[in-house]
């Protein structure tokens, strides 16, 4: 017995000084500033659920414009915010960048008008006569542009962003986030109708966690971990996403707090599934068959193994 109680005192003793490691700080770069879309990421911190898994993440908001895929791909950051079209296009030009995660399942890209013009699908907005701003050039405005050829009236114009030519103009329609744009002209009483992009047939994952493929070579685990601390975040902002709000409006004031509580509520039905971020086979090659289509990857691109665009963790 006092053999046992030594064994416990110095067993006691010896853990007195043990400490868990300190959580590795791991950069994630936005492409665009704290909102909603990003919920889960900021959760994932502020939940503590990334410190679970020796993970600091240390989220950097980004803007218009950020490049955050050629930042991820030319080593600057180990991990970003990207779009899975991003990804394939960006493989085709040799850049090593492989999607972890996928927050949105239904892509929130749209075009929204006003509901006293009676459309009923993007047909016939395109059908219709009026103005459509609409930012040429990017994979969904292609698609659609194709998707609808030879059956346009509507002027197209160059979207230059913000909704102040949509409220002075019942004839304007717009590109836009569902979850962002179409809430905002709301509040200020327009009646908005909303057309998703996917329900036209182009759905690519986007709000996707990214990495380079040497990153995962050398720190699968770190991936791993990063990956399963995301979807705890997620899981928990989904179902209470009020302090994060709140988080997130504190660095980016120009949002209110109403904007934030519809914008969280608007995208829940675009994120949730069974398993959260998860990716399938079958819609990476869906979507590299369109950006072939498109002209946007060369056909050769049909030749990779459909897993280097993804992992599955």
């Amino acid at each position: 017995m006092r053999l046992l109680v030594l064994i416990l005192a110095f067993s006691c003793f010896a853990n007195a000084d043990i400490r868990p490691p300190t959580p590795v700080k791991v950069p994630l770069a936005l492409n665009w500033k704290p909102e909603p879309q990003f919920g889960g990421f900021y959760e994932a911190h502020a939940g503590g659920f990334d410190k679970k898994f020796g993970i600091d993440l240390d989220i950097q908001p980004g803007g218009a414009g950020t490049p955050v895929v050629q930042m991820v791909a030319a080593g600057k950051m180990d991990f970003g915010i990207a779009s899975a079209d991003e990804v394939i296009i960006a493989r085709s030009h040799g850049a090593d960048v492989v999607a972890l995660f996928a927050a949105y399942q239904t892509n929130p890209q749209a075009i929204m008008t006003h509901e006293e013009r009676g459309f009923k699908t993007l047909a016939d907005v395109y059908a219709a006569k009026g103005t459509l701003a609409i930012q040429k050039g990017l994979p969904y405005a292609l698609f659609l542009e194709k998707r609808f050829a030879g059956k346009v009236n509507a002027q197209i114009v160059p979207y230059l962003g913000g909704i102040q030519n949509f409220l002075a103009d019942k004839n304007y329609s717009q590109q836009c986030f569902a979850t962002s744009e179409p809430l905002a002209a709301s509040k200020k009483g327009a009646k908005v109708k909303t057309f998703l992009v996917a329900d036209a047939g182009y759905n690519p994952y986007t709000t996707v966690l990214i990495t380079r493929g040497d990153v995962i070579k050398k720190k699968e685990l770190l991936a791993r971990n990063l990956v399963s601390a995301v979807r705890m975040g997620w899981r928990d902002y989904l179902a209470n996403p009020e302090k994060t709000n709140a988080l997130m409006g504190r660095l980016n004031p120009s949002v209110d707090a109403e904007t934030f509580t519809s914008g969280a509520r608007a995208q829940k039905p675009l994120i949730e599934t069974l398993t959260l971020g998860e990716m399938t086979d079958a819609r990476w090659t869906e979507l590299r068959k369109q950006l072939v289509e498109l002209k946007l990857v060369s056909p050769d691109a049909m030749k990779a193994d459909v897993h280097d665009y993804f992992r599955s963790y």
